[in-house]
């Protein structure tokens, strides 16, 4: 089996790996619950190896990691090395850590395939500390600046707040300033999920799938790993709950019953 076999032609064969779930934020509108105090859930380095050679095999053209904070973990870096070496791989990121050893060592394991995609909700302290907390924007705008120096692809990632909905073009014109061109910057709205008590309500039931996985098994779509998104407890074989998201698909198709939206 293969993910051309799909029946949708708007599925995104893409794997999502939630490498663990603290991080050294607590941004407010976090769909995962992170935070300094948030148990880890740590995937392990041989399961996300694992789950990237698998995905690798059946067809899958990208692999992102995301979490919590991934460059929390010791494992990251060997992780991403093995990933890159195979597919495109994107690493999410506040780029708040990444200094001196930890900047170090992700170059090291720097090549073509391997991009980091930070977080970035305004062009100013303000529209990005609301929801983040004080100090972060220019922690990330150094720690961005930090990443280019080195040569590293950067992309941006903007959730559309009612802090700064009515200013995104300032935002745009800031990563412009970077040096970051438009098509390496993305926008999408708040969800409803984890912290955020705002926002759209999203759900298997009308999101384009993107198989994602963490230590409890496989789920739906990375916006939210919450047992109603769940696929499979089991991550092993891959194969199996990329074909019950097949068979999900087909249903969803046959009966018309909902319009899929794509939410990264």
């Amino acid at each position: 089996m293969t993910p051309n076999s799909c029946a949708s032609p708007a599925f995104p064969w893409k794997l999502w790996l939630y490498t663990n779930y603290d991080c050294n934020l607590r941004c407010s509108y976090c769909v995962a619950k992170s935070s300094p105090n948030t148990p880890r859930r740590m995937l392990g380095l041989a399961n996300a190896k694992r789950l990237v050679s698998e995905a690798v095999e059946l067809g899958f053209s990208e692999v992102f990691f995301t979490g919590g904070e991934p460059f929390i973990l010791n494992d990251i870096y060997e992780m991403l090395r093995f990933s890159s070496a195979l597919v495109q791989t994107t690493v999410l990121t506040n780029a708040m850590l990444l200094r001196n050893a930890r900047l170090d060592q992700v170059c090291e394991i720097a090549n073509e395939n391997l991009i980091l995609q930070v977080s970035l909700d305004g062009g100013n302290a303000e529209e990005h500390d609301h929801y983040r907390g004080r100090g972060s924007w220019e922690k990330t705008v150094e720690g961005i600046r930090l990443l280019q120096e080195r040569g590293f692809r950067v992309r941006l990632s903007t959730t559309e707040t009612p802090v700064n909905t009515h200013r995104l073009e300032q935002v745009c014109a800031f990563h412009r300033s970077l040096g970051i061109p438009d098509e390496d910057h993305f926008v999408r709205p708040l969800a409803k999920r984890g912290y955020s008590k705002e926002g759209l309500e999203l759900s298997a039931a009308n999101l384009i799938p993107e198989v994602t996985a963490n230590i409890d098994g496989i789920f739906w779509h990375p916006l939210s790993t919450d047992l109603d998104m769940q696929v499979s407890r089991s991550l092993f074989p891959l194969a199996d709950s990329v074909q019950r998201i097949q068979d999900q698909l087909e249903v969803i198709a046959q009966t018309g019953e909902s319009a899929l939206t794509a939410f990264t």
